[in-house]
């Protein structure tokens, strides 16, 4: 069986989701989709300048599936260039948030990202050393991403 894949932290959503061709007479362009994380890969290394083990921590990834998700962006990228297909800009697997997760049986602390905490509310989601569904968002409640992120986090109080 697979690993399941990482979420990837991105901290920038575009606001323009289409890159097509404008010199060409037609309505029907050949497109390349480019995924969150492959922007926020070419965003960071590219525009920003950061070494890839900087991007690679901001995105909370190992540096080779840093190189992986930037060489796969890359390529989209030339590919549209060259051959005049458009951009379209969606999915992936990728969080905004990083959310402090906290056992109330055996104390264990882990990093939970921010799609995954429906789950811990609805008690679907147990303790990775204890097995235990007693959790609650960050320490005491009011973890490092609950100062003024979490929107959901009166769901999680004790």
């Amino acid at each position: 069986m697979a690993r399941p894949t990482k979420w990837r932290q991105i901290e920038h959503i575009p606001t323009v989701e289409n890159f097509i061709p404008s010199d060409q007479g037609t309505t029907q362009f050949d497109e390349n989709i480019l995924k969150l994380e492959e922007l926020e890969a070419i965003r960071l290394k590219d525009l920003e300048g950061l070494e890839q083990g900087e991007c690679a921590e901001k995105m909370q990834v190992s540096r080779p599936t840093f190189q992986r998700i930037l060489l796969s962006a890359r390529e989209k990228v030339a590919d549209s260039l060259i051959n005049g297909k458009a951009i379209r800009i969606e999915g992936g697997n990728f969080t905004r948030n990083i959310c402090s997760v906290r056992c109330l049986e055996c104390g264990h602390e882990w990093a939970e990202s921010y799609e995954n905490m429906e789950r811990i509310s609805n008690g679907k989601y147990a303790c990775p050393k204890c097995g235990s569904k007693n959790i609650i968002c960050g320490r005491g409640g009011r973890g490092k991403f609950c100062r003024g992120h979490c929107w959901r986090h009166d769901r999680f109080k004790e």
